[in-house]
């Protein structure tokens, strides 16, 4: 008897889960179909139909399978990108009149969309910290529907109580809802703890290299389903080219993560040595304040609790301020000066520039995100090239 797909490692489920039985005209790689549309194959339902804009032609079919299998999910969704995921999910699942829970420190876009766009739609938002649970049931309405958290926050690379996420809205009957981009199913697999469903920035690490914008929601059939049929209508599909790249760039997903996982545990140890950084935001590090959560929650199952699951992003301020961290931009050679994580390429920013511009200055120094505030990014190059490069800048 052929033992079943979903007994297999990650690593083989990255290569084989969902590919098309039999292969394409024996394409050992997916083809791209690029077609707009397709013969009739008698659909009764509109969002049956084989349409690029309903998300499921080949290529769409063959990365929901293979995004299902690697979250150990019934379905998934991709979508044009991380921020149309997440925005399609919460209209989706949320209506005028309704409220939600939100952990105070989210990515900018998303706490936007929440604070303004869904305001002005009649769904309110309760900003909560997610690390104090004692607190929740305080904020809790009785229109209350939905918790919305993330597995590692952008950039300050805090960890949730998502344990007691989960057990809270059991307990309370809310939808709990996570966005695992910065985790990676990798490192962290909330389905299998009781989310309902994870979000992705496939931009980031699904993807991995830098070339495409894409998002993808993971979890049961019948709120994937939800989530598809608002998302037919508003037009946020991933065309059948990008969704070759993302196709192509999971399958080396493990490989990426597991050397960037090691990567950014050295470097920010190094980090946190140097005299001249004041702080280093990592999980990994003992002086993280959730340092024992993160090795409960991140990390392989089976693998050593030392090598950890904590990511390839980091964070850290210089002893010198906003000069002293627009000084190190200048003088780093391989890291990039851009926004975005998650690609093979070493990306450093300052989030205050970046990824919460568009916060008030006042609301980003409230959420711990100062003008002097670094992160990075950390690609697959060389680690020891990485840190000799930031110790040259530095002037170590």
């Amino acid at each position: 008897m052929n033992k079943p797909l979903a007994s297999y490692r990650i690593d083989t489920q990255l290569i084989h889960a969902g590919e098309l039985s039999p292969r394409v005209a024996g394409a050992v790689s997916m083809p791209v179909f690029q077609s707009s549309t397709f013969a009739s194959a008698g659909e009764t339902s509109y969002h049956d139909v084989r349409y690029i804009r309903l998300n499921n032609t080949p290529n769409h079919q063959v990365l929901h399978a293979k995004l299902a299998a690697l979250e150990g999910a019934e379905a998934a969704l991709v979508a044009a990108s991380g921020m149309a995921a997440i925005s399609t999910t919460l209209l989706a699942l949320l209506s005028a009149g309704d409220h939600l829970l939100v952990q105070d420190c989210l990515y900018g876009g998303t706490r936007s969309l929440i604070a303004e766009d869904l305001a002005r739609l009649g769904i309110t938002a309760t900003f909560i910290d997610a690390d104090e649970p004692s607190g929740w049931a305080a904020a809790l309405r009785p229109n209350t529907r939905l918790l919305y958290v993330e597995a590692m926050t952008n950039p300050l690379l805090q960890v949730a109580d998502l344990q007691g996420v989960v057990a809270f809205a059991r307990a309370h009957r809310l939808l709990a809802v996570i966005d695992n981009t910065l985790a990676t199913p990798l490192n962290y697999q909330p389905l299998r703890s009781g989310f309902d469903l994870a979000l992705h920035s496939c931009t980031k690490y699904l993807n991995g290299h830098t070339d495409i914008v894409a998002g993808a929601v993971v979890g049961s059939a019948a709120l994937v389903e939800r989530v598809k049929r608002r998302l037919d209508h508003l037009g946020g599909a991933l065309d059948p080219h990008a969704c070759f790249l993302l196709y192509r760039g999971l399958k080396t997903l493990a490989l990426r993560v597991r050397h960037q996982n090691r990567s950014t545990l050295a470097i920010a140890k190094f980090l946190a040595e140097h005299p001249a950084v004041q702080r280093v935001n990592y999980p990994g590090l003992p002086s993280h304040p959730r340092h024992q959560r993160a090795r409960e929650l991140f990390g392989e199952p089976g693998a050593p609790a030392e090598q950890g699951g904590f990511g390839g992003l980091l964070s850290f301020e210089l002893r010198g301020g906003r000069a002293a961290a627009e000084r190190l931009l200048a003088r780093l050679v391989l890291p990039i000066d851009a926004p975005s994580l998650g690609g093979v390429e070493t990306l450093i920013t300052r989030p205050a520039a970046t990824s919460h511009a568009g916060l008030a200055a006042d609301e980003r120094e409230r959420l711990g995100i100062p003008e002097s505030l670094i992160r990075l990014s950390v690609g697959v190059e060389d680690t020891d090239d990485l840190i000799a490069d930031l110790e040259q800048a530095l002037g170590g």
